[in-house]
């Protein structure tokens, strides 16, 4: 395509086409996944096109191998429509004992009962997100986040974004959609998320496993996780919000939130539970977040307008914001986002771990007044694992590689705690 806007991960995937059979890309609707792979594939069956679909789905019950002959790589998208296809993939790629076969994507998570095989060092899976501010081209990408881990790269005389407090209001709200961003009149863009939002209410829950689920109670549900996104608010609290509209029991409420998480809608944040403190002392709740801020505004059913009057709210919104994109410039690295909170007041809005062992402290601040605080934050999270490291005899727990407050504000420096204050719009991979 000539006007493909290159994705961070187009490298990854290219690199596990080299060392895998096949590669399995996942993530939400609308995030870019068959665009993507159809950069790399040199032929493609596209299982949901309406003229063919009965054709493909009658080949893959008598036999699915048929479905694979073409040019390789060979993309088959929303290949879960015939689940057996993923037992096909895995025994060609036996068979041909060959790297880069295939491409799968689909916007489902797998539904393991009804395949074979899991695929286990034949098919290995990418996670593709929207897209993140410096894929937009709204981040300038002064600071390299693979910098900072590999040598704490940073400008001398710091980096100063371009995005002002209202322009991260609308990127958040239009979201990280592809094709919100190729419109042209604001009102288009966004339009993508909150179309998107009606779909995933009246039909997407629904058939993302044939289980008939009602409209208006997937609509509260989304509504209250949105009201309590960024937060560590329990499942039973959620619930009680929904049940003071409506009646949903404990089990209607977590086979809908389990849909959700199948659809990539929902992706709530673990916690970081380090032995600095004792298991009592650490809160382990998963933090609520969605795949992009776009769906937290369009389930709460405001506009770009609204956050004039409400920046705190649109505080939390900035956090998935943020969560987002650091999803996005550390898949590469094999990143890995969690939090930190204690019942001290301690707290990390997020620690990214790495494969290698080394990890970052992140705190997100939308204006500078809070900075200050934030930085406060991580570096007694810092002083308490170096004294924990002077009294414990056995294991000792890494120091953080990098300390981060993560802001709305212009101006990104380093301070003399040696905690980088990094503006959203300098940031990158």
């Amino acid at each position: 395509m000539k006007d493909y806007i290159a994705r961070i991960c187009d490298e990854e995937l290219e690199l596990k086409l080299e060392t895998f059979g096949a590669v399995h890309i996942v993530g939400p609707k609308w995030c870019g996944k068959t665009t993507t792979a159809k950069q790399f594939a040199k032929s493609y069956i596209e299982m949901q096109d309406p003229d063919k679909r009965d054709m493909y789905m009658e080949t893959a019950k008598i036999k699915p191998s048929n479905l694979l002959v073409g040019e390789n790589p060979r993309l088959i998208d929303e290949w879960q429509i015939a689940p057996n296809l993923w037992d096909a993939v895995r025994v060609s790629v036996d068979r041909r004992n060959e790297d880069g076969l295939y491409i799968l994507t689909g916007s489902n998570s797998i539904d393991k009962t009804s395949i074979m095989h899991t695929g286990t060092g034949r098919i290995d899976t990418l996670c593709m997100y929207p897209m993140s501010l410096y894929e937009t081209g709204e981040s300038n990408g002064a600071v390299s986040l693979s910098g900072l881990f590999q040598s704490q790269e940073f400008p001398d005389d710091g980096c100063v974004s371009k995005l002002s407090v209202d322009d991260l209001i609308f990127a958040a709200c239009r979201g990280g959609w592809p094709s919100s961003v190729r419109k042209k009149s604001d009102r288009a863009k966004l339009m993508i998320a909150q179309s998107y939002f009606e779909g995933l209410c009246q039909d997407d829950i629904s058939n993302v496993d044939g289980v008939r689920r009602n409209e208006t109670s997937t609509r509260l549900l989304l509504r209250s996780y949105a009201r309590n996104i960024s937060t560590l608010a329990t499942n039973r609290s959620i619930l009680k919000d929904i049940n003071a509209n409506i009646d949903m029991g404990d089990s209607t409420f977590y086979d809908y939130v389990k849909a959700l998480k199948k659809l990539y809608v929902i992706q709530d944040v673990e916690a970081w539970c380090p032995a600095i403190r004792s298991r009592s002392a650490i809160q382990a709740t998963d933090k609520k977040e969605f795949v992009d801020p776009s769906l937290v505004v369009a389930a709460l059913g405001v506009d770009p307008d609204y956050f004039n009057l409400d920046l705190k709210t649109f505080g939390f919104i900035f956090e998935t914001l943020c969560i987002r994109d650091l999803k996005i410039y550390s898949n590469a690295l094999g990143g890995r986002v969690s939090y930190y909170h204690d019942r001290y007041g301690l707290e990390a809005d997020c620690v990214l771990h790495l494969r290698s062992g080394k990890y970052a402290l992140i705190e997100f601040k939308l204006g500078s007044s809070d900075i200050d605080d934030g930085a406060k934050h991580l570096s007694e999270i810092e002083a308490l694992i170096r004294q924990y490291n002077e009294t414990e005899t056995q294991a000792k727990l890494r120091l953080p590689d990098l300390k981060i407050v993560i802001t709305g504000t212009q101006y990104g420096y380093k301070r003399p705690d040696d905690v980088y204050v990094i503006p959203i719009g300098c940031l990158r991979n």
